[in-house]
């Protein structure tokens, strides 16, 4: 009897078993794949050199040797660089600042104005920031103020001899 009870026991798993694995329920699941080509992500470039060497000019737009030349108070100085600017990317903005133009050196920084420089493109002044590629003049004036009185800042110098362009790539609106 108990041989019986545990071969019915015995048939009754196997038979539930056969049903799962063949027809009463199933052990497979369903997958499927597809694939994608996103591409390749290539990085833009920022890149700013100058062209030729910079020129300085005097008030008449006469041609100077900065290194001889000795100014006096009126006296208004420009200097004259021209710069390939680079700006390659999508949403690529940048803008362009001098640099070793701050301090006063060893004149009274009351007579003497350094500006910021003008950015011109074939003569039209553009403004900052710059979103394309182009050749751009970049103009810094130098003015011994003509209100400068008695002997101040005789014999001083002002050292333009580390001025630099720097490009700063800046965020434009849409970008996180």
């Amino acid at each position: 009897m108990k041989n019986s009870a545990l071969i019915k026991g015995t048939a009754a798993i196997a038979v539930g078993a056969a049903l799962l694995l063949g027809g009463g329920g199933t052990l497979a699941s369903w997958n499927a794949s597809a694939s994608a080509t996103p591409g390749t992500i290539s990085a833009g470039d920022l890149n700013i050199a100058k062209s030729a060497a910079g020129v300085w000019t005097d008030r008449a737009g006469a041609t100077i040797n900065i290194n001889t030349y000795k100014v006096v108070p009126g006296d208004k100085l420009t200097y004259t660089q021209v710069l390939d600017v680079t700006l390659t990317g999508d949403k690529m903005a940048a803008t362009i600042a001098a640099t070793g133009t701050g301090a006063a050196s060893g004149f009274t920084a009351t007579n003497v104005i350094v500006t910021d420089p003008v950015l011109t493109v074939g003569g039209t002044v553009v403004a900052n920031p710059l979103k394309t590629s182009q050749t751009v003049t970049a103009t810094i004036t130098f003015e011994f103020k003509s209100t400068t009185t008695g002997r101040a800042d005789v014999n001083q110098t002002y050292n333009f001899g580390n001025v630099g362009f720097t490009l700063n790539q800046i965020t434009q609106s849409g970008l996180a």
